[in-house]
């Protein structure tokens, strides 16, 4: 009895085989090999094709089945993780209208603003615990006044997680999770948010049907089945957000709970037991997959665009081809703690919500060409990432959450010793490191959801922890000097 789970990222879309029985992955894959296009036509715009996300779903689809030899038949539930905030129309053939307006697109921050005021903060905070921003809600608002032939087409809007369970099922719906993230979800009355609706001059009828998280939400169709060699009928059991989903593939449901990534982008996600916001909307508080009227459990989300793309942008810039990213993180531990006086300021990947919606760009502060090489730089790149973090984890201190223990994957960021080291140094916190991916995750939450696991802790019981790090000891102070230092930097950015 096996499960299987995709994850949709805007760099490749991943696929993951799990034995129901003993937890283990028994075969993985991602397309494309290389990052898949960003269509990027002015500044501040990023968009992608959704059929290029279900092309390479099949590729990796393909190569999970041929890897592990499972006979589709055995595969008993499917799960969803998906790139949040992102939009996608259809209309009524379920077709889709233009490219996803995805994530880290940020044309949609003066409709969130102007949205902001009409519905008063007070107000939109208290009921949505965000400002509608650079979301879902707002990207649609500027397809509305920006493309109104299109606008008028549109049959539903969807996040990018519900395409795909469209293209699987050939069904249509959404989570309070995912409205939440789009900022439709009104947490007072624990429905669709009327005033969004009337303040955008949204349709009701674009609004997929609201389905579980957990539990049926469709059957594979007869097309499907035939595109990715699936048994008809397989029940697809789980969607979630990749951020609240990466937190479930960690066993993090519960209020004190925290994970983290660091990959295309970068988070911090805690558990909240109690409903409550920033004030000044710098972090997100969304629903979290367990949360219904009854037991309120949110997501506090800090999101750090310019994560892994900034180190990407190292690789391909500053160091000569063929060394690897292993290979940088050697160069980057030659340098000492706080990069002998250089501050990189991350935030080169569009509007930044920590900072009040704005696109600042990344900068560089306090390179001397007579005592830094490239190695210095690499670190400070690296330290101004976990900096950044550290600059969000303080506001979710301010809301009231005690971070002592983060859980990550060991992938991405934090295969990087510099990277580990430097968080668990200036938070002050232990990082343990586990051997899953989102993929694993969604595919151990679609057992959950098709009744296979009677429990979160019996899904994630074969979770295996690889690696605990804590907080060198007589470094701390090294630590927070070079991110007070970091700091200074952040007046002129702002």
């Amino acid at each position: 009895m096996y499960l299987l789970g995709y994850d949709i990222g805007s760099s490749s879309v991943k696929a993951c085989l799990v034995d129901a029985e003993s937890g283990k992955t028994v075969a993985r894959d991602f397309f494309p090999k290389t990052e898949m296009r960003m269509i990027a036509e002015q500044p501040g715009w990023a968009e992608q094709q959704p059929e290029v996300w279900w092309e390479n779903l099949k590729l990796a689809n393909e190569s999970v089945l041929k890897q592990s030899g499972v006979a589709a038949g055995d595969i008993k539930a499917i799960g969803i993780s998906w790139q949040m905030h992102g939009l996608v129309l259809v209309d009524r053939e379920k077709q889709t209208l233009r490219p996803a307006i995805i994530w880290c697109d940020s044309r949609a921050v003066p409709y969130g603003e102007k949205a902001f005021e009409a519905i008063g903060r007070e107000q939109a905070l208290s009921h949505l615990l965000n400002s509608p921003g650079n979301f879902t809600a707002s990207k649609l608002a500027w397809v509305k006044e920006n493309e109104p032939d299109i606008y008028d087409r549109i049959d539903r809007f969807m996040l990018p997680g519900d395409y795909i369970g469209m293209k699987l099922t050939d069904e249509i719906g959404v989570t309070i999770e995912g409205l939440s993230e789009g900022i439709f979800w009104d947490f007072k009355r624990h429905a669709l948010s009327d005033e969004v609706l009337n303040c955008f001059g949204f349709d009701r009828r674009m609004v997929p049907p609201v389905k579980p998280a957990f539990g049926i939400q469709g059957l594979v169709s007869a097309a499907a089945a035939r595109e990715l060699g699936l048994k008809e009928g397989t029940p697809l059991c789980y969607r979630a957000g990749d951020q609240p989903n990466n937190a479930v593939s960690l066993n993090v449901f519960n209020p004190g709970e925290v994970a983290s990534t660091a990959g295309t982008s970068g988070v911090v996600y805690g558990v909240l037991g109690r409903v409550n916001y920033d004030p000044l909307s710098r972090v997100n508080t969304f629903a979290h997959v367990n949360h219904s009227a009854e037991q309120t459990r949110l997501g506090v989300l800090l999101c750090i665009n310019g994560v892994g793309i900034l180190n990407s942008w190292m690789k391909k810039n500053l160091v000569a081809p063929g060394i690897s990213y292993a290979d940088m993180n050697g160069l980057a531990a030659r340098s000492p703690v706080g990069s002998k006086g250089i501050s990189v300021i991350p935030f080169g990947n569009g509007a930044e919500r920590m900072l009040g919606n704005r696109d600042t760009g990344c900068a560089v502060h306090g390179i001397h060409f007579n005592i830094h090489d490239r190695s210095d730089l690499i670190r400070a790149a690296q330290e101004g990432i976990v900096f950044s973090f550290r600059y969000g984890m303080d506001i979710m201190t301010e809301m009231g959450m005690d971070i002592r223990l983060i859980r990550a994957g060991q992938a991405n960021m934090f295969l990087s010793p510099v990277f580990r080291q430097t968080l668990a140094g200036v938070s002050g916190a232990t990082i343990e490191l586990y051997d899953t991916d989102g993929a694993a995750g969604a595919a151990k939450a679609a057992g959950i959801g098709a009744g296979i696991y009677a429990s979160p802790a019996e899904a994630f019981a074969s979770l295996e922890k690889l690696a605990e790090v804590t907080p060198e000891p007589g470094k701390q102070a090294q630590y927070e000097d070079a991110y007070e230092r970091w700091k200074t930097c952040l007046p002129n950015m702002r």
